[in-house]
């Protein structure tokens, strides 16, 4: 409800019954019947945010970012207060995906965040000191949750090496919304938020590759680990980071461990002991030697970290059957 003037206003029965109606057809993916719900409601009622903010909410799911930002200015232009307001966010979302910098860094600012002042003049914004969080790739198709860097309220840089059924690569950027779906606990007690990705924002370059290695300890397996972060790329023992998990569980508070040794809990839906992505846990803590393993590295390189890696300690190491699969 806001206040025009003096006196309360209240939106009407017809724009009330148009929006519900319409967020109904967008649950159901019927985005072409909710627009036109939702422009009806809008003329209804011109001067309410919300006409604006729920169209620019549909053209945010339509990936329309042209009607999402001016949608998303009228509704800000009759916000009663800035700071805080989801209407902000959806205009830096929607400025982001369309690369206007200047009307990003003004969203982030309104909404009360504050990027840093020495940003180069019309780029993005940054210094805002974000940190770490999860994203949830492709989340209405096999998604799956990894790692990355958060570059500006908007945007992830990929830092986990995402299985080949994301169609994600290491390196990538993501644009992605902004209430958080879920939470991941470290072993230590921290806390990071799990985001929805909207779309690639920036590809990778960077090829993935899989590989089953033979590694006799948790030590040999973290060598190659090093081994492609100091060449600057990334390798991730898919047999201990992933973890199958429904819906439900990946949408909750979830604690985010080393994945080898009993299953931690109900809502892992891994198959202890087998090979490759299904085999998060081993029976009794055992470690299997045999890893399903992603590369992320140039073709002209990839083979030459696996091979170092074994030639360091060749009789606790090996690898074969590399291919690219993303």
């Amino acid at each position: 409800m806001r206040i025009f003037g003096k006196g309360r206003h209240r939106p009407s029965a017809s724009w009330r019954q148009a929006t519900d109606r319409a967020f109904t057809l967008i649950g159901d993916g019927r985005y072409e019947d909710a627009g036109a719900l939702l422009t009806r409601a809008a003329d209804l009622e011109p001067w309410l945010s919300e006409s604006w903010f729920n169209l620019a909410l549909l053209h945010k799911f339509r990936h329309d970012w042209e009607a999402a930002r001016t949608t998303g200015l009228r509704a800000v232009a009759l916000l009663d207060r800035s700071a805080g307001a989801p209407d902000w966010w959806n205009v830096g979302i929607a400025a982001t995906a369309l690369q206007d910098w200047p009307l990003a860094r003004r969203a982030w600012q309104a909404y009360g965040l504050r990027p840093a002042g020495d940003a180069a003049p019309g780029g993005p914004p940054t210094g805002m000191g974000l940190g770490s969080a999860a994203v949830r790739l492709s989340p209405e198709g096999e998604a799956e949750v990894v790692w990355g860097r958060r570059i500006d309220p908007a945007r992830i840089e990929v830092l986990s090496v995402p299985l080949p059924s994301s169609g994600r690569r290491w390196g990538e950027v993501v644009l992605h919304d902004g209430v958080p779906h879920g939470e991941r606990i470290t072993p230590e007690g921290q806390s990071f938020p799990v985001f929805d990705e909207i779309e690639l924002w920036a590809p990778s370059p960077v090829p993935t590759w899989v590989v089953l290695l033979d590694a006799a300890t948790e030590d040999d397996r973290d060598a190659l680990e090093k081994l492609a972060s100091d060449a600057g790329y990334a390798a991730e023992d898919w047999t201990s980071s992933v973890r199958l998990l429904c819906r439900s569980c990946s949408e909750s508070r979830m604690e985010s461990d080393a994945g080898d040794g009993e299953r931690a809990d109900p809502h892992d839906h891994s198959e202890p002991g087998a090979p490759g992505p299904l085999g998060h846990a081993t029976a009794g803590g055992r470690w299997v030697t045999e890893r399903e393993c992603g590369i992320a590295a140039p073709a002209e390189l990839v083979r030459g970290i696996l091979e170092t890696w074994v030639a360091d300690r060749p009789e606790a190491r090996g690898w074969r059957d590399l291919e690219e699969v993303c």
